[in-house]
């Protein structure tokens, strides 16, 4: 029996993970098809996305609240089934209903990103490197699968019922979790209150969550707008969507396998270092011949920045002593970390219009890696805890 439970502990985790990013990554691919049926400009297509990614850097310390009352377990649990109503909210009739359902199910990702760290870290403690790649894996693989069968989706059923295939995973996701977190002690217990003061008063956490932001905010750059770089560069439409995608399955290799090594190691420096050179290769490669072997640089680029996502909610989970302050320092960091990544876009896109190429936005993003390799590198140095454990422990009494 206790075997089962371990095994059904797993695979709720793991089906919890992939529903971290279909609800966002299934829209993008739809928003002509509901542009045209809604009569909405691009700008209020482009809200549909906006909301949710406001919501992830906004609404993320609702987690640690709800983790505070009723444990990290039914914390996610909550979020699956918040996610479940959103996305089915979403793909119902009415502007209203689409806005209102895109901030529900932005609302739902922010509670299960930050609470992840912390389930890691109560659930897999001598593990947490493996388990980390295993759930940053599972949420690539899910952007990924969302992004390439959202039109075909549509093509069979319309773009409602594919915007709201995505429910159905939360609601699989539900039923798998379920156990674990209505059970005696499921809820992972109450988690205490979270020590924001002490964290926001040590060093590390900063740098933590300046590492957090500008991975966020060097990804999202590339989500938004590579497509458009490499058909500037005169490559057609599907084949620049192919390559995003490449970019993705690239990611995929390296949240497999760099926090299992990352997190045997005492420092994770040397792991910041080689990721900032990568995901810095791949956009001197777009910079300098977009149009020359693009295959490659989308490896090198996925590489990249797979590991810095990788090693950023890592090092959440490895900086602090207990589930509750990592779920505290995931909140804060995940936080911060999405408004900036928010900016990106807008900034990037705000350097195209006025330089009218290019080149000086591409050399914004490779400035903003070499700041990211900095501030890595003082959060992965091996020290003492955000949060001493003492420090918990007299919050909590």
């Amino acid at each position: 029996m206790a075997n089962r439970g371990r095994v059904l502990l797993v695979a709720g985790f793991v089906l919890a993970a992939l529903n971290l990013r279909p609800a966002l990554a299934g829209v993008s691919p739809l928003l002509p098809s509901v542009m045209a049926d809604l009569g909405l400009t691009p700008s209020q297509g482009g809200a549909i996305t906006t909301v949710m990614v406001l919501c992830l850097g906004l609404l993320g310390p609702v987690a640690p609240a709800l983790a505070g009352r009723m444990g990290l377990d039914r914390t996610l649990l909550a979020g699956l089934v918040l996610l479940a109503a959103g996305v089915a909210l979403r793909s119902a009739p009415g502007l209203v209903a689409l806005y209102a359902g895109a901030a529900l199910a932005g609302t739902a990702i922010a509670i299960m990103n930050v609470a992840m760290p912390g389930i890691v870290k109560q659930h897999f403690p001598g593990r947490i490197g493996l388990m980390t790649g295993v759930y940053v894996s599972f949420l690539v693989g899910g952007a990924a699968v969302a992004s390439a069968s959202a039109v075909p989706l549509a093509e069979r059923a319309g773009w409602r019922a594919a915007a709201g295939s995505a429910a159905v995973l939360a609601l699989a996701a539900v039923a798998l979790w379920a156990p674990q977190a209505v059970r005696r002690h499921g809820g992972g217990g109450r988690a205490g209150h979270r020590p924001y003061r002490a964290l926001l008063r040590s060093r590390t956490t900063w740098f933590v969550m300046a590492f957090m932001g500008l991975q966020s905010l060097t990804f999202y750059i590339v989500l938004a707008w590579l497509p458009t770089i490499f058909q500037s560069a005169g490559i057609p439409a599907d084949q620049a969507g192919y390559l995003l995608s490449l970019t993705n399955i690239a990611q995929i290799a390296a949240t497999l396998t760099v926090p299992v090594h990352a997190g045997k190691a005492l420092s994770q420096v040397p792991h910041v270092v080689v990721a900032g050179v990568l995901t810095i290769a791949g956009y001197a490669g777009v910079l300098l011949a977009p149009a020359t072997v693009p295959w490659l640089w989308m490896i090198v680029l996925g590489l990249g920045q797979g590991a810095s996502i990788a090693l950023a909610l890592l090092i959440i989970a490895l900086r602090a002593p207990d589930a509750a302050s990592v779920t505290a320092l995931s909140a804060v960091a995940q936080s911060s970390g999405y408004v900036l990544a928010a900016l990106g876009p807008l900034a990037i896109g705000l350097l195209h219009e006025a330089t009218g190429g290019w080149t000086v936005p591409l050399l914004a993003g490779v400035a903003a890696c070499l700041v990211q390799i900095a501030t890595g590198v003082v959060a992965g140095r091996p020290a003492p805890a955000v949060v001493p454990a003492a420090a918990t422990e007299e919050l909590r009494s």
